[in-house]
């Protein structure tokens, strides 16, 4: 299974934002231009009315900017909480294989490869190697508890066993889904990046309407909206840059098997 890429992904996340800012500049120097070319030929176009246009488009972009972050927060926070209730799981269906009438070693094996796999998943960068290394575990600890299951078809530890290991099984899923799947739409990004390259080329219009030079604040602007666009593309993408999910949790469950 290959990682759900967003339209963004062809480049690193320097590379994105070197290529935001130089969008976002092009875009006010873009409007400068236009707006010095109106004003040297029509003098009709007032510059209060197009100074309100441009607080609301900026206003705008700021709303974009808001929610899509909160998109990409809040999916960096489930996977922090996949994380932590994975962990849980697999260490009670670890201390749950010790109480197993019979195949406790190599059931506890299994888990401890298990842990090993995900963690060196998310080391090495191989997703989809560790999302098929991890569902052929789960083949194998349920054949192991199957094949219980029918030598001891009463056994009230083993139901509690099936239990845990379930729930495991379902959390990678749920994790596979939060850590590859569950991305900012293309649709969200494409609109954020409009909104920014018009907002940004409205207020270059605005200061070359009225006759105003190039000012160090549109810089500033120009690269303040960078530094939050490319601080969403880094939440939004689960193995890259430097906000990272913690798997402190999968290694302290790993020294304590």
């Amino acid at each position: 299974m290959q990682q759900s890429g967003g339209p963004l992904d062809a480049l690193p996340l320097w590379g994105l934002f070197v290529t935001i800012l130089i969008l976002v500049l092009l875009s006010v120097e873009g409007g400068y231009r236009l707006g010095k070319y109106r004003r040297s030929r029509s003098e009709e176009e007032k510059e209060s009315a197009v100074g309100a246009m441009v607080g609301a488009t900026l206003g705008l972009l700021a709303f974009i900017l808001a929610f899509t972050f909160g998109l990409a927060a809040e999916r960096f926070d489930t996977r922090r909480q996949v994380v932590l209730d994975e962990a849980n799981a697999i260490g009670t269906t670890y201390l749950r294989a010790g109480m197993l009438p019979e195949r406790r070693e190599e059931i506890r094996t299994l888990l401890r490869e298990y842990v090993d796999v995900r963690l060196e998943a998310v080391r090495s960068g191989t997703i989809a190697a560790g999302i098929r290394q991890s569902e052929q575990l789960h083949t194998q600890l349920w054949a192991q508890a199957t094949a219980i299951g029918e030598a001891h078809p009463t056994s009230i530890v083993l139901g509690l066993f099936v239990q845990s290991l379930n729930e495991v099984i379902d959390l990678h899923a749920k994790r596979v889904t939060a850590d590859v799947r569950n991305r900012i739409p293309a649709a969200i990004w494409i609109a954020l990046l409009a909104v920014a390259v018009l907002s940004l080329a409205a207020m270059g219009y605005h200061a070359g309407l009225s006759r105003t030079s190039r000012s160090l604040a549109e810089v500033v602007v120009a690269l303040t909206f960078s530094i939050v666009i490319g601080l969403i593309a880094d939440l939004d993408r689960p193995h890259e840059g430097a906000l990272q999910v913690s798997q402190q949790a999968l290694m302290d469950l790993r020294r304590s098997m």
